[in-house]
């Protein structure tokens, strides 16, 4: 048997994380069996599905890396197939007419209501002869349910649940205007595509037993289903946006890293060891269902973002430069001249290790970027460069023409000798040398500051601090 799995997001919004590690779970378990991963759009809700979500959600899956096979599946351009399921299990008495109108139904609710029973379609036009339908109302298709005995579900994750039948009553499989629901849709869709295994969020646990039984309706092969807890937020709370619930998108524009997410969300309700850096490599040999947990997982964004630094170190320079780039530039406003481009590739090293994200990375280099003295970036920065500083780094300016080494090395120890000849502290020359070669009072080691800047761009640099 071919594994086959899906992802079935409905386009009304942006590809929020929870669906985003749902997308990781199927793309994972399909290549560990060697399967495959197909891609639907669930996109029969026409009011709120729009093409900007749908465009996010295949953005959004692109950059994660989840990769698809084959065409886009679009549900609602497959009405004509649904509907033409719907009549066939009317034909074989697996569903029938029913002519209810919507002032019976309402009564109906309110009756069942009062009585305190459940809300439920009390099968009326159940066994009655169509020939006794009202004139002028057009009829819905209903599955024509087992009023006893129970569905179970041999849950992958979640182990057997069941449903007694007498607590599910008559769904409806097509609308009186002919269009199909949601229930049946999914049902035919996953049976033409060939999923194999349903792996969704729990909140789709009670869906699985009325789809079921449209599939024993029809004598379909079941699919395995493996129903995956949801996400919380870090008080246990269901995961909003002030948890970070936030598209896949805003991860993306907030600095963090593919790879880095797709580790966090696969340690999110499934583990292998005491291992937290999980290549994608080994996430594919080792990722099955067993060892997803049963309980909900908690969302925590100072773990993502310190995975995300893990990630951003072990990224080599190469691959880094053309992700920071952009934004380098866009903080500077234009263009990074050559200059400043060779800076920003010779300081990357340094200054990816005191970053988290791309945003940081970005904000961290954005000095070595600019050509000539840099902004100063606040009052505190600017209290440093007193007169007496500003004329000390005049004064340092003049020694540091004579240097012809300009490692890391070499510059400690020319700021160590000059500081001595001056009769002053490292300290008191060091701290506004950062600021006026950075326009910060946080950097990187002051030292390898002054090698990656190079002796034209220091001297001028200190050149206009101490001037």
């Amino acid at each position: 048997m071919t594994v086959v799995t899906r992802f079935a997001p409905s386009p009304t919004g942006f590809l929020h994380i929870g669906g985003a590690r749902t997308a990781l779970f199927n793309w994972l378990f399909s290549r560990h069996h060697g399967g495959k991963y197909l891609l639907r759009i669930e996109d029969t809700d026409r009011a709120r599905s729009t093409e900007p979500a749908i465009e996010a959600i295949l953005d959004g899956l692109s950059w994660l890396g989840l990769d698809w096979d084959g065409d886009v599946t679009y549900q609602f351009a497959r009405a004509a197939r649904h509907a033409e399921v719907a009549r066939q299990m009317l034909a074989s008495g697996n569903a029938y007419y029913c002519y209810a109108s919507a002032h019976e139904l309402d009564e109906m609710r309110a009756a069942q209501k009062k009585a305190g029973m459940p809300m439920r379609y009390d099968g009326r036009w159940r066994d009655r002869d169509p020939k006794d339908a009202p004139p002028g109302v057009k009829p819905v298709i209903r599955l024509k349910a087992p009023q006893s005995g129970q569905t179970v579900i041999q849950d992958a994750v979640q182990g057997e649940v069941k449903v007694e039948n007498a607590q599910l009553d008559d769904m409806i499989l097509l609308r009186a205007d002919g269009t199909p629901t949601y229930m049946l849709a999914v049902v035919v869709d996953d049976q033409d595509m060939g999923v194999t295994h349903v792996i969704r969020g729990d909140d789709h646990l009670n869906n699985a037993f009325r789809q079921l039984q449209i599939i024993k309706a029809m004598g379909w092969p079941e699919p395995v289903y493996a129903h995956i807890p949801l996400i919380h937020g870090p008080d246990g709370a269901k995961l909003s946006k002030r948890h970070g619930a936030l598209g896949v998108d805003a991860y993306r524009d907030m600095g963090f890293l593919p790879a880095a997410l797709r580790n966090y969300l696969l340690r999110l309700g499934w583990g292998h060891g005491d291992d937290e850096i999980i290549s994608t490599e080994q996430a594919i040999e080792w990722f099955d269902l067993p060892a997803v947990g049963r309980s909900a997982s908690r969302f925590d964004m100072v773990k993502l973002t310190n995975l995300n630094a893990h990630y951003l170190r072990e990224m080599p320079d190469a691959e880094l430069l053309p992700l920071v780039l952009p934004r380098i530039a866009a903080k500077v406003g234009g263009a990074i001249e050559s200059g400043g481009l060779q800076r920003i590739e010779r300081g990357m090293n340094g200054v990816k290790q005191r970053s988290r994200t791309l945003v940081e990375l970005a904000d961290n280099l954005v000095f070595y970027a600019r050509d000539g003295a840099p902004p100063i970036g606040d009052d505190k920065a600017r209290g440093l460069l007193t007169p007496e500083a500003m004329a000390l780094l005049g004064k340092l300016a003049e020694t540091l023409a004579g240097e012809n080494d300009w490692s890391e090395k070499a510059m400690e120890d020319a700021i160590r000798r000059f500081a001595e000849a001056q009769g002053v502290k490292l300290g008191q020359v060091a701290q506004p040398l950062r600021v006026a070669l950075t326009g910060s009072t946080a950097s990187p080691g002051i030292f390898e500051v002054l090698s990656v800047l190079g002796p034209a761009e220091a001297r001028q640099r200190l050149t206009a601090a101490g001037g």
